[in-house]
C-alpha cells in the first residue's frame, strides 16, 4: 500500500508508525477529490479533513501562482538593473582606449575589479558572477524553481493541490509530527501518480525543530494548524527566504476576537476589543504578531493579502531583511481606544519620525489622543492593542489575483466564493484600519436606520471617502473623522425624530449637541461601488448545512457533535455507543420534518 512506499522506496523502519496504524481493508476508505487531487480517507476521524477549507486552499493556490509570477518578473527586473551598470563598464572602457594604453596596469586593475571581485556593499544574497558565460554566471542567473514548505499537513491535501496544479513549483515539503497522518499522506502521494512521488516528500518531524534546522530554505511557508499558529511563528519566519512568503491561519477566533483578552494577549502579543470590527481586529492582531517575531531577527512584513473567511483569518505576507527597514514597524502599529458608551474609536501610533535636513529621527508617538472621557457620549475608554494599523492588502496583487482566478476559473471548486472575497477586498479603503457598523450607529441613538446608499452619498457629499469590507456585510470603512460622522447622524435624527429618551444614555448625550456638520443627504456618484452597480454577488451563503469547524482528529465522534457535523456524518461513525442510537435516529427525523 501507499504507506510502505513513498517515491519508489521503503520508508525506513523507525518511520513506520509503531502503536497506531490505520486499516489497509480497501472498503475502509473513501475517495475524496479536490481540484485536481485525490486522497484517501479513512472512515475513522484519525486524520483531520475538513471540506470547508477548500475556500482557503483555492484562496491559496491563487496567491502562489500570482507570488511565482511575481518573483520571476522581480528576478528579471533585479538582471536587468545589474546589467546596466556592467554595460556602462564596458562603454567607458572602450571609450576611453587611448588611456588605456597609457597606463595599462591601472585599467587593468580596474577591468579585474568590475568583472571579478565582488563589492563589499553588496549583500551575501547576491554575489556577483565572475562571467557572464561562466558557470557560477549561469547558475546565478537562473531562478530555480520555488520550494514549499507545509508545516502542518495531515492528510497531504493542500500540498499535493499545491504540487499538481501550480505550474513551476519545484519541492513540496509536507511535515507532520502524527505517525498515522504521515501514513496517510505518503499513502496519499503514492496514489496520485509519479508526479506527485517526484514534487512531495512527507516527514515525520516536528515543524519548529525543522524551520530552525532549515533557516531561509523556503520560497513558501505554509502554517495551517487547528487553532493558534504563534508557537509556529518564530521559526516560520526564519525559515522564509529573502523575499518569500508566509502564509499564516488563525482558528482561534474566540480568543482573537475578545473573548479571552488575557489569552489573546499571552499568545499574541496584544489585547483584542470586542466590537463590530472584532474579526478585522483579529487580522491585524495576527499581522503585529508575526511583524513581532520578525523583527527579532532584523526582518520586516509585507502584507499582500489578509482575509477573514468562514471560521477563521488567513494572511499572506511577504519577509524581507533590512535592520533599516525594520525601524519603521512602530510607525505601523496602533493602540486602539473604543468608548465604552458609543461606537467611537480612536487610534494611537505607537511611534512617530521628525526629519530635520536628510536625518530621519524614530521617536515615540505623541499622545494622549483622546480625554478620560468620549467627547461624544461621556463615557469611558477601553484600549486595546498593539494592532498592525499600515495597509492589510497590496491593491496591485488582489487586482493580479482576481484576474487569474477569472481566467482560470474552472480550476477553482470554490470560485464563486474565493471571486466574491477577493471582489469586495478589491474595493476596500486599504489605508482605513477598522470600520464601523451603521446599525451599530442608529442602535445608539436608537433611530431608524438610513439605507446605506444614503448614509454613504453623506460622507462622500462631505468630502470624505467610505467603502465597505470583506468582513463584514453592513461594516463600512471610511476617513472621516468621529464627529462628522455623529454629525451626519444628528442631521438623520432631525429629519426622522426619536422618542424622548433617559438623560443617561449614551444616545441622549450624542444629540443632545448641535451638529456642525449639515449633512447633504443627496445621491452622489460613488454611493455604489463597481461591483455594487453591476449587482455582483460579494456575500455567499454557505453552500451545504454544517459548514464550518470540524473535531480534531482523533477524537470521538457522538450524538452531541450532530451540531457541528450533522447527522449524516454521526450516524455513520462507526463509534456510535449503542445506547445514543435512538436519540440520534429520533433527532435526524425531527430535523427533516422541519426541513419538509
Amino acid at each position: 500500500m501507499g504507506g510502505d512506499f513513498v517515491n519508489g522506496g521503503r520508508i525506513d523502519d523507525h518511520d513506520k508508525p509503531k502503536s497506531q496504524t490505520l486499516s489497509m481493508d480497501p472498503n475502509d476508505y473513501t475517495i475524496i477529490k479536490e481540484g485536481e487531487v485525490e486522497i484517501l480517507m479513512h472512515a475513522k476521524n484519525e486524520v483531520f479533513y475538513n471540506k470547508t477549507q477548500v475556500n482557503n486552499r483555492d484562496i491559496s493556490i491563487a496567491v502562489l501562482r500570482t507570488f511565482i509570477s511575481r518573483r520571476k518578473q522581480e528576478h528579471e527586473e533585479m538582471l536587468t538593473r545589474r546589467s546596466k551598470p556592467a554595460q556602462k563598464v564596458l562603454h567607458d572602457a572602450v571609450s576611453s582606449g587611448a588611456d588605456m594604453e597609457e597606463a595599462p596596469s591601472e585599467s587593468a586593475t580596474d577591468a579585474e575589479k568590475a568583472n571579478g571581485d565582488c563589492d563589499k556593499e553588496l549583500s551575501q544574497n547576491e554575489p556577483c558572477s565572475t562571467s557572464e558565460d561562466g558557470t557560477e554566471g549561469k547558475e546565478r542567473r537562473e531562478l530555480k524553481p520555488p520550494r514549499i514548505l507545509e508545516a502542518l499537513s495531515a492528510s497531504g491535501l493542500r500540498a499535493l493541490r499545491y504540487a499538481l496544479e501550480v505550474e513551476e513549483v519545484g519541492k513540496v515539503v509536507a511535515l507532520d509530527n502524527d505517525k498515522v497522518s504521515v501514513e496517510a499522506c505518503r499513502r496519499n502521494i503514492k496514489f496520485n501518480g509519479s508526479v506527485a512521488s517526484s514534487k512531495v516528500e512527507s516527514h515525520l518531524e516536528d515543524a519548529r525543530v525543522y524551520m530552525l534546522t532549515h533557516l531561509k530554505e523556503f520560497d513558501v511557508v505554509d502554517l495551517d494548524p487547528y487553532g493558534t499558529p504563534s508557537v509556529f511563528l518564530d521559526s516560520a519566519v526564519q525559515s522564509v527566504a529573502d523575499g518569500g512568503m508566509l502564509m499564516c491561519t488563525a482558528t482561534d477566533m474566540a480568543v482573537l476576537c475578545g473573548g479571552n483578552g488575557e489569552v489573546c494577549y499571552s499568545k499574541y502579543g496584544s489585547y483584542p476589543l470586542r466590537g463590530k470590527y472584532c474579526h478585522e481586529m483579529a487580522l491585524r492582531i495576527l499581522l503585529a504578531c508575526i511583524e513581532s517575531h520578525a523583527n527579532r531577527y532584523k526582518r520586516y512584513i509585507v502584507p499582500v493579502l489578509s482575509v477573514q473567511m468562514d471560521f477563521y483569518v488567513r494572511v499572506f505576507v511577504r519577509i524581507f531583511t533590512s535592520a533599516s527597514a525594520m525601524k519603521n514597524t512602530p510607525l505601523k502599529l496602533s493602540y486602539v481606544y473604543q468608548c465604552t458608551g458609543c461606537d467611537s474609536f480612536h487610534l494611537q501610533p505607537v511611534g512617530r519620525t521628525a526629519t530635520k535636513n536628510t536625518c530621519v529621527r524614530y521617536l515615540p508617538g505623541f499622545g494622549p489622543v483622546v480625554p478620560q472621557e468620549c467627547g461624544d457620549c461621556g463615557k469611558k475608554y477601553n484600549m486595546g492593542g498593539p494592532i498592525w494599523s499600515a495597509p492589510i492588502h497590496d491593491q496591485e496583487w488582489v487586482t493580479f489575483i482576481l484576474d487569474n482566478v477569472n481566467t482560470m476559473k474552472d480550476r477553482y471548486p470554490a470560485y464563486d466564493k474565493i471571486s466574491a472575497v477577493l471582489t469586495t477586498i478589491s474595493e476596500e479603503l486599504s489605508d482605513v484600519p477598522l470600520f464601523l457598523s451603521l446599525h451599530n450607529l442608529c442602535a445608539t441613538l436608537k433611530c431608524t436606520s438610513p439605507s446605506a446608499v444614503i448614509f454613504r452619498s453623506a460622507v462622500i457629499n462631505a468630502g470624505y471617502r467610505i467603502s465597505g469590507t470583506h468582513v463584514n456585510p453592513l461594516g463600512l470603512k471610511s476617513d472621516a473623522p468621529m464627529d462628522v460622522i455623529w454629525d451626519i447622524m444628528r442631521c438623520w435624527v432631525k429629519l426622522h425624530p426619536v422618542k424622548a429618551q433617559s438623560p443617561d444614555l449614551p444616545g441622549s448625550a450624542i444629540l443632545a449637541k448641535q451638529p456642525v456638520l449639515q449633512a447633504n443627504f443627496s445621491r452622489a456618484v460613488a454611493s455604489l461601488s463597481k461591483a455594487q452597480a453591476k449587482k455582483v454577488a460579494r456575500f455567499l451563503p454557505n453552500p451545504e448545512k454544517h459548514w464550518g469547524p470540524k473535531l480534531r482528529a482523533g477524537r470521538q465522534v457522538t450524538s452531541k457533535h450532530i451540531s457541528l457535523l450533522g447527522p449524516e456524518v454521526v450516524n455513520g461513525s462507526n463509534n456510535h455507543v449503542e445506547g445514543e442510537e435512538p436519540n440520534v435516529k429520533r433527532l435526524k427525523m425531527d430535523m427533516s420534518r422541519n426541513i419538509s
